[in-house]
């Protein structure tokens, strides 16, 4: 009598663990999904400050008097509207893919449930696979949109490098700024599409 009390159904005993192994699995997706959610969050939050500093740049400019004794005015201005359009554009883009993680987690979560109900019920035991695909595709999607906004990114901080750059060049004393010139190998540094502007507006201010 006590051996049946006792007595453990191998079946019964794998079938629990293989159930609880599955509403584990999806813990880890939601795992990594709210992990970009935050990393997301983090980013969007520094590009809409970043936006707020170039609208008070471009507004000091804007109501600048004496607008001759501000190195490089105009191309000054076109850069802060070249850096304004490429940082709300990757503004607009991070909400889009914070809002592909979102759904993701939310296919996550309602696969962990729906194996939940497949396991208790035995009802609908094909459910969570495509819910889980569906959440996949949405991460699948968050990250093309992150990957995209990341060489945005890098396109924003070349754009502003390059005009300090030639801020530098204009401000600067020749000396120094010839020694800058070459690269370690001794290579003349190439010339970027801002700095063929910028001699292109010196010339026209010649003539």
């Amino acid at each position: 009598m006590a051996g049946e009390v006792f007595s453990v159904n191998p079946n019964t005993l794998n079938s629990t663990i293989e159930f609880l192994t599955a509403m584990v699995t999806p813990t880890l997706l939601i795992s990594a999904t709210g992990s970009l959610v935050l990393s997301t969050s983090t980013r969007l939050g520094r590009v809409v400050d970043r936006v707020r500093d170039l609208e008070s740049r471009l507004s000091t400019l804007i109501l600048t008097e004496d607008k001759e004794k501000v190195p490089l005015y105009e191309i000054r201005v076109e850069t802060i509207v070249n850096l304004l359009d490429k940082v709300t554009t990757r503004s607009r883009i991070l909400q889009r893919a914070m809002g592909a993680f979102y759904y993701g987690l939310g296919f996550f979560i309602l696969t962990s449930v729906t194996i939940a109900v497949a396991g208790l019920f035995n009802i609908a035991r094909w459910m969570p696979i495509p819910v889980g695909v569906v959440g996949i595709v949405f991460l699948f999607y968050g990250s093309v949109l992150m990957l995209r906004e990341t060489r945005m990114a890098t396109a924003t901080i070349n754009a502003e490098m390059d005009f300090t750059w030639e801020l530098a060049r204009t401000v600067a004393p020749e000396n120094i700024i010839n020694k800058y010139g070459y690269n370690a190998w001794g290579r003349k540094i190439r010339r970027t599409k801002l700095s063929k502007l910028v001699a292109e507006r010196r010339t026209e201010n010649k003539s």
